[in-house]
């Protein structure tokens, strides 16, 4: 596998797709061959985290994109909320860590959607701190100007993660820091050039 990480305790699907048998969480590792479709990347991170923002809109919220490195390769992990596909309420929350390079790219993603009584999180938080809905929800950080079919708030916050370790966004988020400290990545990929936006002149691994 181009990323290869521990798969102990969790059911393979597919060639692309594992579950934890006791959450219901799903890992998805897919390469495709062909280039990363996005107008700004690393080389400017403002812009790549509005656009995401703008583009995710359409289907839920984009809560974060951060640049990580896995494995020794410089990438983008990119948080995200949606409602649950044909179901009357609930969320799923999903990280996926893109690795991109000049002809093709890697998806490494977790997802975990809300089960039993949703919300919870944020009804406590909301209490919490006293606020209704006017002190709740917030413009989106990357793009102020953007409503998204599912709003941005307080309750995104990864300080509130500690506190409830099961929540899906928690779950997510302890995924990405597992594997970007467990995971390694194939050194062929890993040697590819980077990906440039717009067609520009291909970087190697050590950006020159």
């Amino acid at each position: 596998m181009v990323v290869a990480f521990d798969t102990t305790g969790l059911q393979q699907v597919d060639g692309t797709t594992w579950v934890h048998p006791g959450s219901g969480d799903r890992i998805i590792l897919n390469v495709q061959d062909s280039r990363l479709g996005e107008e700004a990347w690393l080389e400017n991170v403002p812009a790549m985290r509005r656009n995401l923002a703008t583009a995710y809109a359409q289907m839920g919220c984009l809560i974060e994109a951060e640049p990580v490195v896995l494995g020794g390769v410089r990438g983008v992990c990119q948080v995200v909320k949606a409602p649950i596909p044909n179901a009357p309420s609930g969320q799923v929350f999903m990280a996926n860590i893109f690795l991109a390079k000049a002809d093709r790219y890697v998806m490494f993603g977790c997802s975990a959607a809300e089960s039993g009584t949703t919300g919870v999180r944020e009804a406590l938080l909301m209490a919490q701190l006293g606020v209704g809905a006017e002190g709740w929800f917030l413009p989106h950080p990357y793009a102020p100007e953007v409503r998204g079919a599912l709003p941005f708030h307080r309750g995104d916050d990864p300080a509130w993660d500690a506190r409830f370790p099961d929540h899906p966004l928690s779950r997510v988020r302890n995924w990405v820091r597992w594997v970007l400290g467990a995971a390694t990545v194939d050194p062929a990929f890993a040697a590819l050039p980077d990906f440039v936006p717009g067609g520009g002149a291909p970087r190697g691994p050590s950006g020159h």
